[in-house]
């Protein structure tokens, strides 16, 4: 039986990797689930697996060089999946150092640790679309130049620069996948994608009660993203860890849309029709109004503060090398990733209304 060691197990890659070994795939694996000592751990979205047998919760910490090396020494993982990693692009320019120490110098620790206890161990590394930056052509592949435009996309072009020259120094099989925008109902309520899906599930029971809806506040809702579901991408990530010689890929829908596209069909999946509107020249007048009963309600608005200091106005993957030479293809389409998440934030909803 082979062993795989998942950092990050809490959140949405991690989990969503662990559960795809367990219980959707047909690998005899033995999964240990790594996550960091917290005083108040949310295990949700672990339920799926947390009881299967060939699961183990593990405690370890990116930042901390002997939880990771007695990890792999005791463990002898066959493979170790990191997608450990403080992950919150807004949050990096508040806390730049502490970024770069889990998401770069955490992924160090995890190449050092293979080096010295388990050599034969293939390594991945989740590597961000954010890397790509201030974008010179669209789609992105490979070739596109690293031009990170926020401390977490340093960091994870950091990460990525490192791992290759662990793998071409001691002939590790170390990739770093680049993975662009995945969402899911795993996705931490933080990040913009489940934030529009948990402010609609709430407007949604707010009109149902009768009561005057919260609107949604957003920054740019300009911005073009490259969204898949969350789901689809582990499955790829396994496909490079298995193929027979160490490859980096993107994984991408190999398509964009806006913020605002998300928002409309969001609303449009809880059965409410809207439009935008916003005052001549003003940006920040933009807002987002639903048509209920004969009423119009403010559903969202723009909030100066959710800005980043440097926006990424657009991203675009090219996962055609990924799908011609590992055969993986995305299953989920944008509009049904966005039902996904609205109807489950519903339901969710429901039972706290």
């Amino acid at each position: 039986m082979k062993k795989v060691l998942v950092t990050g197990i809490l959140g949405q890659d991690g989990s969503s990797m662990a559960n795809y070994l367990l219980n959707d795939s047909e690998e005899n694996v033995r999964v240990y689930g790594m996550m960091r000592r917290l005083s108040t751990p949310n295990f949700v979205n672990t339920k799926s697996f947390s009881d299967h047998k060939n699961f183990e919760l593990v405690c370890g910490d990116l930042a901390d060089e002997v939880s990771i090396n007695n990890l792999v020494r005791d463990i002898q993982p066959d493979y170790f999946v990191n997608f450990g990693a403080n992950s919150f692009v807004g949050c990096s320019w508040d806390m730049p150092v502490q970024v770069f120490d889990v998401n770069t110098l955490g992924v160090i620790r995890c190449l050092e640790a293979i080096r010295k206890h388990a050599p034969a161990c293939k390594f991945y590394s989740a590597g961000s679309s954010e890397e790509m930056g201030d974008i010179d052509y669209s789609p992105q592949d490979l070739n596109h130049p690293i031009k990170p435009r926020s401390p977490y996309s340093a960091s994870k072009a950091a990460a990525r620069h490192i791992v290759k020259v662990y793998r071409e120094s001691y002939d590790m099989f170390a990739v770093h996948g680049i993975l662009f925008n995945h969402e899911g109902i795993r996705r931490g309520e933080e990040f913009v994608t489940r934030k529009i899906t948990k402010g609609v599930a709430k407007i949604f029971h707010q009109i149902r009660l009768a009561k005057e809806p919260t609107p949604i506040e957003l920054g740019n809702v300009n911005a073009l993203r490259d969204w898949s579901d969350a789901d689809d991408f582990v499955v790829g990530v396994w496909l490079m860890l298995n193929q027979e010689h160490p490859k980096d890929y993107i994984l991408s829908s190999n398509e964009s849309h806006s913020i605002k596209e998300f928002v409309t069909k969001a609303f449009k999946f809880a059965g409410f029709s809207g439009e935008w509107l916003e005052d001549e020249g003003d940006a920040l007048s933009t807002r987002f109004v639903i048509h209920h009963q004969n009423e119009i309600l403010l559903a969202l608005k723009v909030n100066p503060k959710y800005y980043r200091p440097a926006e990424v106005a657009e991203l675009c993957g090219d996962s055609n090398p990924a799908r011609e030479e590992l055969g993986w293809s995305p299953k989920t389409s944008f509009d049904q990733l966005v039902e996904k998440m609205v109807h489950w934030d519903i339901e969710k909803a429901e039972h706290t209304t």
